[in-house]
Formats: C-alpha cells, sequence, structure tokens
C-alpha cells in the first residue's frame, strides 16, 4: 500500500469511478434521511417493548444501568465503520469494507453471514408487530383476531411486506420519508410516554431504579431463574444482552452510502448519531417505565413477567384512548424498522451481485430505469423473508433431541433463527472490525474525509474486544433452564449460526463467488489495492 496519505476525493461519485463502479442510484438522501434509516433500523420503540420483560425479569430496575455498556461499545464500532464508510462509500458496507481491507473471500463471508442477518431481521420484526395490529384491530372493530395463529401471522406480515417492498420500490427519497416520519413517531413514542408517564405521576422515587427487588434469588424472580444470588456476575451478564440486542443497525448507514449526499463526510455522522440519540431516548423511556411500575411486590411481579410488561404498566397509568394511539405508533415504529432494513437489505443485495457474487447476480443487480432503485433485489429479498415468516408453522410441542442439542417445545422455528438475526450481526460486525485491524496491520492509509489518525488501532482494537466479548456472551450455551435460555436457546443459536457458515462453506467452494468479487477490488487510491484477495 502506499506509504503516503492518499489524496482525499470529495466528491462520491467520482470515488465510486475509482473503486470500480458506475453510479446507477439517485444520492437524494440528506444527513437526516440517512440518519433515520439507521435509527429507525435501531428503534429504541421496538427493541424496548420487546425486551423490557427480559431484562427487568433478569436484572432488575438496575438493569438499567447496563445500557452504557453496548452504547458506549458500539460507539467505537461505530467510529470505526464511519472511517471506513468515509475511505469507502459503496453500498453494501460491511461487504465492501470487508472485501477491500482483507480480500475477496473474506468479504464475501462477512457479506453471506450479515445479510442472512438483515433478511431474518425483516421477518422477525414483521412478524412481531402482529400481536399490537390484531390488538389494535380487535379494540376497534370488535374483532377476534388471534395473534398466536398461524394464519393470523401469516396475512398480516404478507400486508406489511407487500407496502414495506412497494414503498422501497418506489425510490430512496421515499424509503428515507418513511424512516423520517419513524423518528417523529420513536421520538413521540419513548420521550412522549415518559413525560405523559411522569406527569400522572410515578410511584417510585429514583432510588428505585438502583435496586435489584431480589431478581438474584429464585424464590423472589419474577421469572423463576436462579442466578444463586449474585447479581453482577449472574443477573448482569443476562441482563445486558436486554441491551446488546437493541443497539445496532447504525452500519446501515453505510449501505445506502450511495444514495447519499456528500455521502464520506455525512455517513460517519449518522453512524454516531444514531447511536446517540438511541441511547439517550432508549435510557428515558426505560426509566420512565420503571418508575411507573405499581407499587409493591405484586406490582413488580407483573410488569416483569410475560403476561405483564410494557402493555401492564401502560394500563396502570394510561387511558384506553391514550394506549390505543400508543399501540399505533408501536406498529409505525416496526413498520418504519422493518421498512429500513429491508431497504438496506436490498442495497447489500445490489452491491453483492454487482460483484458476481451470488447465484443470479445479472438479474438482482438490474436497476429500475425510473426509480432507480434495486427492484429485484427487493423482490428477492422480499420472497426469503417470506420464507422464513413460513417457519412460524413448524413448532414440536415435545423436546427434540439431536445428539447433545435439545430443540425446546412450543417454540417455532422462526424464533430459533430470529436469535441469528442478532449473533450474525454481532459475528459479521466483528469480522469486519478485525478486517480492519488486518489492513491496518498491512499498512493501510484512510483517505475519507473521516479519520481517526493516531488513535486508529487503539480504537479498532477496543471496539474488536467489546464485540467478541458480547458476541460471547450472546451464543454460549449454559442450558435451557439457565436464564440465558431466554435468549440463546440453550445451544440453538450457536447451532444456526454453525449450519449458516457451513452453508456458506459449501456454496462458497463449489460456485467460487471469490472469483467475480476479485474483479472489484482495484483501489486507485491505494497502489496495490488490485493484489489483495
Amino acid at each position: 500500500m502506499s506509504d503516503s496519505v492518499p489524496t482525499v476525493v470529495t466528491d462520491d461519485d467520482a470515488r465510486l469511478e475509482t473503486l470500480g463502479y458506475r453510479p446507477q442510484l439517485s444520492r437524494v438522501l440528506s444527513l437526516f434521511a440517512n440518519f433515520s434509516v439507521a435509527f429507525t433500523y435501531l428503534s429504541p420503540m421496538v427493541g424496548i417493548y420487546s425486551l423490557f420483560v427480559l431484562g427487568v425479569g433478569t436484572g432488575g430496575p438496575a438493569y438499567l444501568w447496563l445500557m452504557p455498556i453496548p452504547v458506549i461499545g458500539m460507539l467505537f464500532v461505530a467510529l470505526v465503520f464511519g472511517e471506513l464508510a468515509s475511505h469507502y462509500p459503496v453500498a453494501g458496507a460491511l461487504y465492501q469494507y470487508s472485501k477491500f481491507n482483507v480480500g475477496a473471500g473474506y468479504g464475501w463471508f462477512v457479506g453471506w453471514i450479515y445479510g442472512l442477518a438483515l433478511l431474518v431481521t425483516v421477518a422477525a420484526v414483521d412478524t412481531g408487530v402482529v400481536p399490537y395490529v390484531a390488538s389494535l384491530v380487535n379494540n376497534w372493530f370488535g374483532t377476534s383476531l388471534d395473534p398466536t395463529k398461524h394464519g393470523t401471522i401469516l396475512v398480516i406480515t404478507l400486508l406489511l411486506l407487500l407496502i414495506q417492498t412497494t414503498l422501497n420500490i418506489t425510490g430512496a427519497r421515499v424509503m428515507g420519508y418513511v424512516a423520517q416520519f419513524g423518528v417523529y413517531v420513536e421520538i413521540v413514542g419513548t420521550f412522549g410516554i415518559a413525560l405523559i408517564l411522569a406527569i400522572a405521576g410515578f410511584n417510585h422515587g429514583f432510588g428505585y431504579l438502583f435496586t435489584t427487588q431480589g431478581v438474584q434469588y429464585p424464590a423472589t424472580n419474577p421469572l423463576g431463574l436462579d442466578f444463586g444470588g449474585n447479581w453482577l456476575l449472574g443477573c448482569a451478564l443476562i441482563a445486558v444482552l436486554a441491551h446488546v440486542y437493541i443497539f445496532y443497525g447504525f452500519e446501515s448507514c453505510g449501505d445506502i452510502a450511495e444514495e447519499t449526499k456528500d455521502a464520506g463526510r455525512q455517513i460517519p455522522k449518522a453512524m454516531r448519531w444514531s447511536l446517540i440519540v438511541g441511547g439517550i431516548s432508549s435510557f428515558v423511556l426505560v426509566a420512565a417505565l420503571l418508575l411507573a411500575i405499581p407499587a409493591g411486590e405484586q406490582g413488580f411481579k407483573t410488569a416483569a413477567s410475560f403476561a405483564g410488561g410494557v402493555p401492564y404498566i401502560l394500563g396502570q397509568n394510561l387511558s384506553s384512548s391514550v394506549q390505543d394511539l400508543l399501540t399505533l405508533l408501536v406498529i409505525f415504529a416496526f413498520f418504519s424498522c422493518g421498512t429500513s432494513v429491508q431497504g438496506a437489505g436490498s442495497r447489500l443485495a445490489f452491491s453483492y451481485a454487482r460483484d458476481g457474487a451470488i447465484p443470479g447476480a445479472g438479474w438482482i443487480k438490474r436497476v429500475h430505469p425510473k426509480f432507480k432503485t434495486p427492484v429485484n433485489a427487493l423482490l428477492a429479498g422480499a420472497v426469503i423473508t417470506v420464507l422464513f415468516t413460513l417457519l412460524v408453522n413448524i413448532s414440536p410441542s415435545s423436546d427434540v433431541h439431536i445428539g447433545f442439542i435439545t430443540y425446546p417445545a412450543n417454540v417455532n422455528a422462526l424464533v430459533a433463527l430470529v436469535s441469528f438475526g442478532v449473533s450474525g450481526i454481532y459475528l459479521s460486525f466483528f469480522l469486519t472490525v478485525i478486517g480492519a485491524i488486518i489492513a491496518r496491520r498491512r499498512g493501510w492509509i484512510p483517505a475519507g474525509q473521516f479519520r481517526l489518525g493516531r488513535w486508529g488501532m487503539t480504537v479498532t482494537i477496543i471496539g474488536a474486544v467489546y464485540l467478541g466479548l458480547m458476541l460471547l456472551d450472546v451464543i454460549l450455551p449454559t442450558g435451557l433452564a439457565s436464564p440465558r435460555g431466554f435468549f440463546n436457546l440453550d445451544w440453538i443459536t450457536l447451532f444456526v449460526m454453525f449450519i449458516i457458515v457451513v452453508v456458506g462453506a459449501i456454496y462458497f467452494f463449489i460456485a467460487r463467488p471469490d472469483r467475480g468479487v476479485r474483479t472489484h477490488l482495484h483501489d486507485e487510491a491505494e497502489a496495490t489495492g488490485a493484489e489483495r484477495g
């Protein structure tokens, strides 16, 4: 690589061409639109409404103070990704960074893992909103939709997916509008609800936020978990996952780089701000919900159980009309989250296909002449998401034993796959940051408008350490009866990740997609860019 600092190319389309790509997508997204896509993907409302019970049930109110760990840890990762995005403002983000930093094969595997995690996430988000849609429809129209029925899940999910795909097809500007409105919804649904709960009157003083309510003891744990009386090395290690499962998605800023104005400068900002604003709004909402838990032992026990949770807390403090309005906001938060994730995933597929890295690449890489969007990539992704959604129909009535692995009863196959939506993200993040370390060791010199300077290697190593530790915490199998079993289903998360990696490896060695990727490795800003891979 060059020994001197390369000339900074400030025109993003010109920079794209130096990387061997012809601009095909419409560069119409502003800084706020780019930020909005990432923020709605991160979605504090979706994460908190989905994971509050697991957080408070395993860590008590004090689980709130574990939130800075993933926020700060991911800020280090966002700094690394921001520097990479500024140097490589190309659709496909993690895949492209890893491809240029390490080589064709390495980049392909990062893209494979990351891409499937995104598709799984869309299925998880769109099926996750079903209970809220059914509840609102039943309240408004007096119907009796059952959100646990496979038919109900499939119909509502297909309807949402159809709308999301149609909106994403019509242009990046529309995707940006949906995401920007989603930001306003998130702000109302976090700060607004916190304010309403405060006006209604909290049921506890701020000291309550530092209590554990005895969750470390089996006799007083609302979920019946046994931490052996140890909060710091027991409860905290599990409760932190309720935050870990929320704070990512900022990397999608890079997935839509080719549609963002002044991408090399704005994307690093958007990445950092999506995490900072997401962290602040999440902290405020979780704190307000905790303080609004009804007083008394039974109040906490119900609020920290699957029969209670956030709906129970709000039901005790808000009128039915306000609850309906909030349900509507939650539905749109899920919708905008799914729309943003689908949009980011389609850009990765387009980027992959443009390098000839997947089957049907010639069809998938086509861009609509009017809308300037990768329509076929969106359609292919929607079909795969539907197939994932059908997995809700597979739910064994009793435990299934596969060697030393036990698949738990009454857990549908989509839930088991959804765990990969987090473990796959963390694995692809970890591999990307490791790739950045390798590039720096080889002498890579960032040439984007955002650079870490002499702190580059230090920041990158801290990011890698954080990701490695959290990935271990996410996948570590400790038995179905253990508190961790709520998150990783014992060996299932690790097993699913292993299967996906093996399937990718089989395809890789049979089809050798890296051969196509190698033809797109040249970077004119780096003298040896064409020699890697």
